[in-house]
C-alpha cells in the first residue's frame, strides 16, 4: 500500500510519532511518502520504500505571510498523482488536515478519489484549534476526514467537548519500540554528567508555558536540598531564557544543565534516574513513555492523557498540577532508597510494554485496510 504521511518534521511528539510510524511501515513493505517543509529529524537516511517530498513556499512580496497551506495542498496533489497513492494520513488538524482536504478536492476534479485519516495529537485541539479564529476550520477538517484518531481517550473527550464532531473518533495511543531497548549495549557514561555520583533528574519538552518548566526547577530545588542530584533540561522554546534566569537567581547554575534540542534522547535517558513532567496539559505524554522504556520512573502532573500512561504508585506518581511540594516529596520517595528505586525502574519498564509499537500500529494498519476497501467498494 502507498501512503502519504503529512506531519511536522520537528522534535515535538506528533512529528516523532508520525516519523516512527512511517519507518515501521516501510519495514513491513509499505511505500511511505513524507510531505513536509524539511526532512523529519528522526529520519537519518532515505531507504527503499521511504520517500521525502519537500514543500517549497515561493516568497512573494504580495504576501505578508507566505501561504504554506496552498503549497502543501499542491504538493499533496502532485505526489498522489505521480506515485498513485492509496491514502493520506495527516498528523495535526491545522494546517495539515485542512490542506489535505483541499488537495482531495483538487484531485476529485481529476476523478481521483482518495481517503484521508486525520490523527489528532493535542495542541491542534486544546490550544490552537479551540481559538475562535481557527475553531471552524479545525471542526470542518475533522468532520471532512473519513477517519479520525486521537492519541488518548482524554484528547478524544476534549475534542468532542470543544467541537461539534460528526465523525467517529477512534483512540490509538502513541507507541514505543520496546524491543529496541531490550538488549541495549550502549554504555551509559553517567560519570561525564555526574562525576560525583549524583542522581540524574531529567526533563524533556518544548519549553512552552504549558510545560511549566519553572515548576520543574522549583521541584528540583526542594529535592536538591535533601539529595545529591543534578537536573538535565532538554529542549528549547520560549520559556528557556526565563528558566535560565531562575537558575541564576537561585544559585543553581552548577546543578542544572540546559542541553537544548537533542537527537541523543536515548543516551540521555539511559543514565537518568527520574523524569519530571509537571505539565498543565498533555494529550498523551510521549516523553514520559520514552523515559519509562529506559527504566526511568516518572513524576508528573495528573492532567490530560498522563493518567493513561503512568500507573500511579507503580511506574511513578501523578500529582496535582502546580503542587511542587507533592512532586518533590514523591520524587524523594523514589530516589532516597536504592532498592525502592530499583523496583520503580523495573515497574516503569514493564508498564511501557502496554504501548509496544507492533501492537499499537496494527490498529493503524487495520484502519488503512478498511479505508482503502471502503473507498474502492
Amino acid at each position: 500500500m502507498k501512503i502519504v504521511i503529512v506531519c511536522y518534521p520537528t522534535f515535538g511528539g506528533s512529528g516523532v510519532v508520525a516519523t516512527e510510524l512511517g519507518l515501521y511501515l516501510v519495514k513491513k513493505g509499505y511505500e511511505i511518502h513524507f510531505i513536509t517543509y524539511k526532512q523529519p529529524v528522526r529520519i537519518q537516511n532515505l531507504t527503499y520504500g521511504l520517500h521525502f517530498h519537500e514543500v517549497h513556499v515561493p516568497t512573494y512580496d504580495l504576501f505578508k505571510y507566505q501561504p504554506y497551506e496552498l503549497a502543501l495542498s499542491s504538493k499533496i496533489v502532485d505526489v498522489v498523482k505521480k506515485h498513485k497513492i492509496d491514502l493520506l494520513h495527516v498528523h495535526y488538524a491545522i494546517p495539515h488536515a485542512y490542506a489535505a482536504y483541499m488537495g482531495k478536492k483538487m484531485l476529485e476534479d481529476e476523478s481521483i478519489q482518495i481517503p484521508m485519516i486525520t490523527t489528532l495529537h493535542g495542541t491542534d485541539i486544546t490550544l490552537v484549534g479551540s481559538h475562535p479564529f481557527y475553531k471552524k476550520a479545525v471542526q470542518f477538517s475533522i468532520n471532512h476526514s473519513e477517519y479520525v484518531t486521537a492519541v488518548s481517550d482524554s484528547l478524544k473527550q476534549d475534542t468532542e467537548r470543544l467541537f461539534d464532531v460528526t465523525t467517529k473518533i477512534q483512540v490509538i495511543p502513541n507507541f514505543i519500540d520496546v524491543e529496541k531497548f531490550k538488549f541495549n549495549t550502549v554504555p551509559c557514561e553517567k560519570f561525564q554528567i555526574a562525576p560525583d555520583n549524583e542522581l540524574i533528574i531529567t526533563h524533556i519538552s518544548n519549553f512552552r508555558p504549558l510545560k511549566r518548566v519553572i515548576d520543574v526547577l522549583k521541584t528540583f530545588k526542594i529535592i536538591n536540598e535533601q539529595l545529591k542530584v543534578k537536573l538535565l533540561m532538554v529542549g528549547d522554546g520560549p520559556e528557556k531564557e526565563r528558566a535560565k534566569r531562575y537558575c541564576k537567581s537561585q544559585q543553581m547554575e552548577n546543578a542544572v544543565l540546559f542541553l537544548g534540542n537533542s537527537n541523543q534522547i536515548d543516551e540521555i535517558l539511559c543514565f537518568s534516574d527520574l523524569f519530571l513532567l509537571p505539565s498543565e496539559q498533555e494529550s498523551f505524554g510521549l516523553a514520559a513513555l520514552e523515559a519509562m522504556v529506559h527504566r526511568v520512573p516518572v513524576v508528573c502532573s495528573d492532567a490530560g492523557g498522563l493518567p493513561e500512561v503512568i500507573e500511579n504508585g507503580v511506574s511513578g506518581f501523578l500529582c496535582p498540577v502546580g503542587d511542587i511540594d507533592d512532586m518533590a516529596h514523591k520524587a524523594i520517595h523514589i530516589l532516597e532508597d536504592h532498592e525502592r528505586h530499583k523496583v520503580f525502574k523495573e515497574q516503569a519498564y514493564e508498564s511501557s510494554k502496554k504501548f509496544e509499537m507492533e501492537k499499537v500500529i496494527s490498529n493503524y494498519e487495520s484502519l488503512y485496510t478498511e479505508a482503502k476497501q471502503n473507498y474502492l467498494g
